[in-house]
């Protein structure tokens, strides 16, 4: 019988049921393991130091395994405790590798939250305008399609625009502040009503469409009493509280949220995110996950959500993502980081894959003419066999390059520098010749065939 190797994995209390998951997920292990949380909610805050101080014997273990982020000496601390250690991976899903087997890949087809996308200006668009967008909104992820009403215009085309939608099997909601415009539109066909309260309830006896209950101007006590009716009478409903903007009481929504929750476990409620996304200048990635832990932790079913502003322009898509992250997130029982990186479009984890030491050895094997650009947290490094210099200004490279007449190939350094400086200053990865990577907010192109590419390293002038 073959006599497996013991292991001790060094983790925090955040990481540790993902840990437990990742190992067990792992198919004929060749080896027993135990692991040991030392009482830090991160692990990668964990030194060599607090280790040494924390974890107890370990002359049963054949090696210890530490997170990949722990600060300190390994190897001191192996002569210290006279046990192998090691570095595991910087993302526990790449764990497996370790053991021959692959690194974990988080499912993202499954959510539980359904996206009602508004369209805010329906009577001012014809039908085949309203058809459009509602089909670019369903690609971006959208469920439900709200068709907005404004105050006090008139839409004549409300119920063919209704009927048109359900014939393409689109889910309707109307969205309107006029008891006849919601009537009609239930008569048209509509899935759901936005909204109705105490003082129109007296349209669900007319039409059978889902209600989206809400407060009589802000009274909870209204929506209690709406909610309570419809739960008597077995109507199917989804009850929302209103999301208030920050400043004009978006905390105390956010409670409201809770309290109704706490009130009702099983009933269906909705947030409506645009009063946060629309009225906040800032961009909306963030903010949409943020707002997702909040629906995930409250357990909300459904968001209203638009694209009215231009920072707004991707938010339905946005959700999509943050949906599939926010429930893997769930169901594997960790934070929602390392699962997918759509909403990281400014930033990234790891920006700059070599450090200023080891592009100079590079630089040393370099034997042709052809430029090569680099970025590391030391500036932009244009170089070849005769030049190696380091600026974060692609114009201070200007004096050094020399493309003689060849305008093909000064084009094409002038994008790959401003592509640097901006991957440089916002903290993204660069490689040559590739596009920069914008998360969920630009469709990577695959095997993208740049015009200008023949002018990259391997450039020869065209005859």
């Amino acid at each position: 019988m073959d006599i497996k190797e013991n292991i001790l994995f060094i983790t925090g209390r955040l990481a540790e049921n993902n840990l437990k998951n990742i190992l067990e997920s792992i198919d004929d292990k060749n080896f027993t393991y135990k692991i040991e949380n030392l009482n830090i909610n991160v692990a990668a805050l964990l030194t060599t130091d607090m280790i040494s101080r924390r974890i107890g014997d370990v002359s049963k273990y054949d090696r210890v395994i530490v997170p990949g982020k722990v600060r300190g000496d390994i190897k001191e601390l192996s002569n210290e405790l006279k046990i192998n250690i090691e570095r595991g991976p910087e993302e526990l899903k790449d764990l497996p590798v370790l053991f021959g087997g692959k690194a974990l890949k988080y499912d993202l087809s499954k959510y539980e939250v359904h996206i009602f996308a508004e369209i805010t200006d329906a009577p001012n668009m014809s039908i085949e305008k309203i058809v459009e967008l509602a089909e670019r909104y369903r690609k971006n992820g959208a469920d439900v399609i709200d068709i907005g009403c404004l105050p006090n215009k008139n839409f004549p085309h409300l119920s063919e625009t209704v009927q048109e939608l359900k014939n393409r099997d689109f889910y309707v909601s109307v969205d309107s502040h006029s008891d006849k415009e919601l009537i009609l539109g239930g008569k048209s066909g509509a899935d759901y009503l936005l909204s109705i309260k105490s003082d129109n309830f007296y349209i669900l006896d007319e039409v059978a469409s889902y209600p989206i209950l809400i407060p009589q101007e802000g009274d909870m006590n209204s929506l209690y009493d709406c909610i309570d009716r419809c739960l008597s009478n077995k109507r199917i409903f989804i009850a929302d509280p209103i999301l208030d903007p920050i400043h004009y009481g978006f905390t105390k929504s956010i409670l409201r949220y809770s309290q109704l929750r706490e009130k009702y476990p099983d009933i269906h409620i909705m947030m409506g995110t645009g009063n946060v996304t629309e009225l906040t200048h800032a961009d909306t990635t963030g903010i949409t996950m943020t707002l997702m832990g909040i629906i995930s932790e409250l357990k909300i079913n459904h968001i209203l959500t638009t694209e009215v502003s231009t920072h707004c322009s991707s938010v339905i898509k946005e959700n999509d993502l943050a949906r599939r992250i926010i429930l893997a997130s769930s169901m594997n029982n960790t934070t929602p980081k390392h699962i997918d990186s759509g909403l990281l479009t400014t930033h990234e984890e790891d920006p700059f894959k070599y450090e200023f030491e080891e592009i100079k050895k590079l630089k040393e094997n370099v034997k042709d003419t052809n430029y090569r650009i680099m970025i590391s947290d030391k500036g932009i490094h244009l170089f070849n066999k005769n030049i190696f210099k380091t600026y974060t200004n692609p114009y201070d490279f200007f004096e050094s390059i020399d493309v003689g007449s060849d305008t093909g190939h000064a084009f094409y350094l002038g994008i790959e520098l401003a592509r640097a400086q901006i991957a440089k200053q916002l903290g993204k990865s660069y490689e040559q010749d590739e596009e920069l990577k914008w998360g969920c907010l630009v469709d990577e192109v695959v095997d993208d065939k740049l015009k200008f590419k023949e002018a990259g390293p391997t450039y020869k002038k065209k005859k």
